[in-house]
């Protein structure tokens, strides 16, 4: 009863904190409004109307910052609360001070709104370090214990590790070892993880776990992610989950592909200055070509040409072997430093998008080597080319640098089986939280990560002849 009294707490702490801070935000737009511009410069509408406007305002903001994640205290850092606040907080009181204008039916000064923005930052600041200290107060990291199937597995406690203010992964346990010795060793923990281990063995400790109201996450198998975006019907009395095994639709593709030029069209307008400033540029100092071409692989295993900005010396792939930038790699030119820092390399792709070999969101276009080795080595690696290459992705904005292979491939899936339209919208705005936070490397390389993995099973207590990979665990 005590845990369940404690999942009560967080939500209600979450819903509170976020209803006090969107009030605040409102006060603050209202009496910015009627003080920050001349009495009669908007229409009374019988004395309500100032009412009207600031409900109008605490809606948006609600939508924004919902849809940016920013009220997701504890789950996400504190600087991911607050940039995904501001930003939505900035498109909000853009829209606001156009909509003004509409009211006034006139362009009215901006300095008003600007200091809304301020104070909004402010407020959004003091806020999230106040929510963050008094959830973490609240909530304990939780005792869990990890189930594995596989040395490989074993990568995920590194991953946990670094949010320690969330989870504490004090177990380790090998899937060999049995359902009846593992049941009674997780009744002591306050949380369970499975993570890649044989289907029927995972399904009797979800039972179990579920019988006991036990806390469990479980890494999701393709299958899993693939039945998760599953249509539910009932065939009489007899419910039945459909897949249908097509990508999208149609009618999602058309509504994509509207959306892809409408976005891009407007985002030119924007960009063409700085394309052309940054040619000139990468022009000026070597004296190359502007644009590098590299084949990618997109929709069913079509290859097209995709467009960066040249950031490194001409030839710089000597016989087109693949060698990946490091930070201070020497092939990278100075004009190239700064567009790769600010992603601006990427905006010929625009172009890209126009012409229809990709989309502003999906999975990201591989290389065609990099496709021929992923799907050798896992062959459901090809089901990301059911929908064509993207921008942006889900694996872009919730995977890390160095994610396997096999991660990007279920993030991507994910996208791919719960597409919708506010989907995508949802994710071109929080590549822009992406954008402004700084990027994660978090990780090792691949004999760093094994020296670690085998220091911690030993550290466990289990034996090296147990260090040993599962077979179909994907």
């Amino acid at each position: 009863m005590k845990k369940h009294r404690i999942e009560g707490v967080k939500g209600v702490l979450r819903t509170l904190s976020g209803a006090f801070e969107l009030l605040l935000l409102s006060y603050i737009y209202y009496y910015v409004w009627r003080h920050g511009y001349e009495s009669g410069t908007f229409p009374a509408y019988l004395g309500n109307g100032k009412y009207i406007l600031a409900g109008v305002y605490c809606l948006l903001s609600t939508v924004l910052i919902v849809n940016f994640e920013g009220f997701r205290f504890g789950y996400l850092r504190m600087s991911d609360i607050i940039i995904s606040q501001v930003i939505a907080l900035f498109i909000g009181n853009f829209i606001t001070y156009w909509q003004l204008c509409l009211i006034a039916n006139k362009v009215i000064s901006v300095i008003p709104m600007l200091c809304v923005m301020v104070a909004d930052v402010v407020i959004v600041f003091v806020c999230a370090v106040a929510y963050n200290a008094l959830y973490h107060h609240i909530y304990m990291p939780k005792n869990m214990v990890m189930i594995f199937g596989s040395r490989s597995a074993v990568g995920l406690k590194f991953k946990m590790d670094t949010r320690t203010d969330k989870y504490k992964i004090t177990k380790l346990l090998p899937a060999e070892l049995g359902y009846d010795a593992i049941c009674k060793e997780i009744v002591h923990y306050d949380a369970v993880i499975l993570n890649e281990i044989q289907a029927e063995l995972r399904n009797d400790l979800v039972k179990f776990c579920y019988q006991n109201s036990l806390r469990l996450y479980v890494a999701p198998k393709l299958t899993d992610i693939v039945l998760r975006g599953a249509t539910n019907i009932c065939l009489f009395d007899t419910p039945l989950l459909l897949v249908r095994s097509k990508g999208l639709n149609s009618w999602q593709r058309l509504v994509k592909r509207l959306l892809d030029i409408v976005l891009c069209l407007i985002a030119m307008i924007v960009a063409l200055p700085i394309m052309l400033i940054v040619a000139i540029a990468i022009k000026c100092e070597d004296g190359g070509p502007v644009f590098y071409r590299q084949d990618r692989v997109t929709l069913d295993g079509k290859v097209f040409s995709i467009l960066k900005f040249r950031s490194m010396i001409v030839n710089a792939e000597k016989n087109g072997i693949s060698q990946p930038a490091t930070d201070r790699d020497p092939r990278i030119t100075k004009v190239g430093r700064v567009i790769r820092a600010t992603r601006i390399d990427e905006l010929p792709q625009i172009l890209n998008i126009l012409k229809g070999d990709m989309s502003i969101v999906g999975p990201r276009p591989e290389r065609v080597e990099h496709v021929e080795k992923y799907t050798a080595e896992i062959p459901e690696f090809e089901y990301r080319l059911k929908v064509k290459g993207g921008l942006t992705g889900y694996a872009q904005i919730y995977g890390k640098y160095n994610t396997s292979a096999y991660d990007k491939l279920r993030l991507d899936l994910m996208y791919i089986e719960n597409y919708s339209l506010m989907l995508d919208i949802k994710l071109i705005l929080m590549t822009v939280r992406i954008m402004l936070s700084k990027e994660s490397t978090e990780g090792f390389d691949e004999e760093a990560l094994a020296e670690k993995i085998r220091e911690e099973m030993l550290k466990s207590g289990i034996p090296e002849e147990n260090e040993k990979e599962e077979a179909g665990t994907y």
